[in-house]
């Protein structure tokens, strides 16, 4: 049968026509993701030789942390305000300038005489930290656009992927470029990373962002007046913040999902400041042994599980619902509190490669799950969700750094991921109680297709074999 938009009498064409633009939307996309890695691996290989840099400028262990301080406002603040970006200018102009500036301010960093390093790291932080979330923002909400609604979880996976290998690449080699060739070159590398991602956006056709509004604009004829809605709205001008808000409550259920999101980033930071010390009590003369291992081995575990997702999406069809994200946090949780538990170091091997894959697994079930929004509300939604992110760990560095003075890591890790594992819990009661009480007819109370929340192929189509009803269920309220 053929469809109102497809072709019918003509559906061999049509279909092989459709499975052409596929493979070249998905070939394009994996050239993004390469530069998207390439600039990640800058990204982590900056955030081990700046610090460095700052602390052996100023020989104040406070100044790493107001650096730290610093890149994380700046994110947060950006994650305010790049859902009316998105609003106003292209997802691929978002990329190309957040690239751009990131590559110029290290351009700064390096030439700035000696006087004014200060000033200049300050400057590398601030553009760095929003740059960072205005990149990650633009290209996770326009994934539908550029590869389909149907293989969101397989990009989202890629991704993920490509950031995980930059990490463990950026983290192994930090120590290594900066003792063997010093701070200017591996500014300079750095720089070039940035420079590379970013002739990559430019080089591609992206769709997103202001694109994307103009399209599902065109289509709000055939039904999706929820997204016309929040189009307007979106590009209403001074009301940036509301459509920020109004993305979540538009799905009450999402906006539990994004605060459970902002309660994990809190317990990230808590394992993120204890690793260190713990790793200390294990070998004194060699610390970043056991901190370096541990995230090997947890980036392994999440590329596993990446791999492991995108067979199940292509075979199946579907994509990891938000019990997945649920389930995922309260593995990853459990693990990371396990790691510091004094196991054996076979055993705690075993345990980071676990946390790895169930963070895999949150990231692509929450990621997918946010790009269910309509194109006009998807920008604000992730925007709003890295602001709470950023608020989160920002939050939590402050509090664990006061709190490791005085209790053990693994106190520390234990009630700061048991906070995540207990909204974690939370949530999924929530999940269930919708599923027991969704009607049976599409066209109940909670059914029909002017629901806010539900993207307009789910409203139209009522596809949930694709792996779409997690989405819909949690968005009822």
């Amino acid at each position: 049968m053929g469809s109102a938009d497809g072709p019918t009498a003509d559906e061999p064409d049509g279909g092989s026509r459709k499975t052409r633009d596929t493979a070249v939307s998905e070939r394009r996309f994996r050239f993004l993701v390469a530069g998207y890695a390439v600039s990640s691996y800058g990204t982590f290989l900056n955030m081990v030789a700046l610090n460095l840099f700052v602390y052996e400028t100023t020989g104040r262990a406070l100044a790493m942390g107001l650096f730290m301080a610093v890149r994380l406002a700046s994110g947060f603040v950006a994650g305010l305000v790049v859902g009316g970006l998105l609003a106003r200018f292209s997802a691929k102009s978002i990329m190309l300038w957040a690239n751009v500036g990131q590559g110029a301010v290290m351009l700064v960093l390096i030439l700035a005489p000696e006087s004014l390093v200060t000033g200049a790291l300050m400057a590398v932080s601030v553009v760095i930290g929003a740059c960072g979330t205005l990149f990650m923002v633009a290209l996770r909400s326009s994934i539908p656009e550029m590869v389909g609604e149907d293989r969101r979880a397989w990009a989202n996976s890629l991704s993920i992927t490509g950031r995980s290998m930059a990490m463990v690449a950026g983290f192994a080699s930090a120590g290594v470029v900066v003792s063997l060739v010093g701070y200017t070159a591996a500014f300079l590398l750095d720089m070039a990373t940035f420079v590379i991602c970013a002739v990559t956006v430019a080089l591609l056709p992206i769709a997103g962002g202001k694109g994307a509004g103009s399209e599902a604009g065109a289509a709000g004829a055939s039904g999706a007046s929820g997204a016309g809605k929040g189009e307007k709205e979106a590009k209403s001008g001074p009301r940036w913040r509301p459509v920020a808000f109004l993305a979540l409550a538009a799905a009450p259920g999402l906006g539990l999902m994004v605060a459970l999101r902002g309660v994990d980033a809190f317990g990230s930071s808590s394992h993120n400041a204890a690793l260190p010390i713990y790793s200390t009590s294990l070998d004194a003369s060699n610390p970043a042994v056991f901190v370096s291992a541990f995230w090997c081995v947890w980036a392994l575990g999440n590329i596993g599980a990446q791999q492991v997702i995108q067979r199940y999406t292509q075979r199946t069809g579907k994509t990891v619902g938000a019990l997945g994200f649920g389930y995922g946090t309260v593995v990853m949780s459990a693990a990371f509190i396990a790691a510091f538990a004094g196991f054996p170091l076979a055993v705690t091997a075993v345990i980071a490669l676990i946390a790895g894959a169930a963070d895999g697994l949150t990231e692509v079930a929450y990621t997918s799950h946010l790009q269910t929004l309509p194109a006009t509300l998807r920008g604000h939604a992730f925007g709003l969700s890295a602001t709470f992110e950023n608020l989160g760990f920002g939050v939590g560095m402050i509090l664990v750094a006061a709190a490791l003075d005085r209790f053990s890591p693994l106190a520390v890790v234990g009630w700061s991921h048991g906070a995540a594992i207990v909204v974690a819990v939370v949530f999924l009661l929530r999940v269930a109680a919708l599923r027991r009480a969704e009607p049976a007819g599409p066209m109940g109370p909670a059914g029909g297709a002017g629901r806010a929340g539900l993207r307009k192929e789910e409203a139209v189509e009522g596809r949930p074999d694709r792996g779409d009803r997690d989405g819909a269920e949690v968005s009822r309220g």
